[in-house]
């Protein structure tokens, strides 16, 4: 391999949140996606003393979402604005997956913003929310 060239992955195995009340984020996300909960606390390496990670695996694509806890938690609101994560956006098949998602994000009561759809710079969808914590989840269908 070329030193100009970097490695390779392969896919994302896992998105790891740390949240203000742990309990209820676990079900909202397992209620959202219909996730099963790993019966494991995974402690934060380094700092195995302030918090630790409750893990739920989502059916179907297998993608897995951590949820935190740490003692340094004041219970603030996610800000998008600060350095860190901005948003994360899960890939959905094709348009018509969105409105499934919008009528499920419904039914769970959670507001959206609707569809909407983009041609610049190529065409796209998508449907963005937020979960309890104000972190902005998007599903998108690319073409």
């Amino acid at each position: 391999m070329s030193q100009n060239t970097a490695p390779t992955i392969n896919g994302v195995h896992h998105l790891s949140f740390t949240v203000a009340d742990l309990d209820s984020s676990l079900g909202w996300y397992q209620k959202l996606f219909g996730a099963d909960r790993v019966d494991h606390k995974f402690v934060h390496l380094g700092a195995e003393d302030t918090g630790y990670g409750i893990l739920l695996v989502t059916p179907v694509s297998g993608v897995v979402i951590g949820l935190h806890t740490n003692t340094a938690n004041k219970g603030e609101k996610f800000d998008e604005a600060r350095t860190g994560l901005d948003h994360v956006s899960f890939q959905v098949s094709a348009r018509e997956d969105l409105e499934t998602w919008a009528a499920w994000l419904d039914e769970l009561g959670i507001a959206h913003t609707g569809i909407r759809d983009e041609t610049e710079p190529f065409a796209y969808s998508t449907l963005v929310f937020r979960d309890p914590d104000d972190i902005q989840l998007e599903f998108v269908a690319v073409g």
